[in-house]
């Protein structure tokens, strides 16, 4: 990762330079104040802030630097992390960074999608601020952040995204960022959903499975046996994509954001980068089979 990042964080740090002074540096490489920090430093204050949440004057007080040191470091790295992508299995230094590579890379494979969303409580937008209401989830009851995330059916992050205020819906965000647009120039696709994606299953009758509607109260027993049994099933092919949702909640900052939330898209695409990472080099696991198998040879 450092052999990565440090090339593309020189890069970033140049280009954010030169735009602030409007042209090339005229002094030499070298002048000014220096880092208190190597890279590798800044990098690992880094991680240790995005997995533990960690606040800035606490990760001072561990270096013996000042806190806006930190600030600096994380402000430099975070979106290094963030651009890098996500890791795809099996196929080493290949990287998905937007909805287009991700459902180009799931036709080409045949990779059947998992989708849902996630959302995570932030701070409350101060009395009389536009927009207040714009982050009370109906759901929760708080201000919270909602996110999209895709897996594949092995429960592996492939994209997260699509960062949007609590109130807005899961069906809404389908058709302000696209991911119905995908569908359409994708047929031959397939991906599972839950109940939010109804209309989006409505629209894909043959592509997104959604669980099957609940009968009516007065139908015979045996369609409520058979409607639970055919939601137990979806369900579990589904619930791949909760896994997956539930390994971003082990990093601190997406359990709860505590700082503002015009940072959060950048925090969680960095972190999701990260678990992809992870994720990507897990074996794949055995597919279980209902094929029967003899004990013993047989005779005839």
């Amino acid at each position: 990762m450092l052999e990565e990042l440090a090339p593309k964080w020189q890069a970033a740090r140049e280009s954010a330079l030169r735009q602030r002074r409007g042209g090339d540096r005229r002094r030499s490489a070298g002048a000014g104040p220096k880092q208190q920090l190597v890279f590798t430093n800044r990098l690992l204050v880094t991680l240790v802030h995005l997995q533990l949440g960690l606040p800035h004057a606490a990760l001072a007080e561990l270096y013996r630097v000042d806190r806006s040191t930190f600030s600096n470091a994380i402000r430099e790295v975070r979106p290094l992390l963030a651009s890098r992508g996500f890791a795809v299995p099996d196929r080493p230094g290949i990287r998905l960074r937007t909805l287009e590579d991700l459902f180009a890379y799931a036709a080409a494979e045949d990779v059947e999608l998992r989708i849902d969303g996630t959302e995570v409580q932030v701070r409350r937008p101060k009395a009389g601020r536009p927009g207040r209401k714009a982050f009370v989830s109906g759901k929760k009851k708080q201000n919270t952040i909602k996110t999209t995330t895709f897996s594949g059916d092995q429960g592996r992050t492939l994209f997260s995204g699509v960062v949007r205020p609590g109130r807005m819906h899961d069906q809404t965000a389908v058709r302000t960022e696209g991911i119905a647009e995908q569908f359409r120039q994708h047929p031959q696709l397939k991906a599972k959903v839950d109940e939010g994606y109804r209309g989006l299953a409505n629209e894909f009758r043959d592509q997104v499975d959604a669980p099957p509607r609940k009968p009516k109260d007065d139908s015979p027993l045996g369609e409520h046996h058979a409607w639970r049994e055919q939601r137990r099933r979806q369900s579990s092919r589904r619930i791949c994509v909760e896994h997956t949702n539930a390994e971003y909640k082990q990093w601190r900052p997406l359990q709860r954001f505590t700082g503002r939330r015009e940072t959060y898209p950048e925090t969680h695409l960095a972190i999701a980068a990260l678990v992809s990472d992870r994720s990507a080099r897990r074996p794949t696991r055995r597919k279980p089979s209902t094929e029967l198998v003899l004990a013993r040879p047989t005779s005839c």
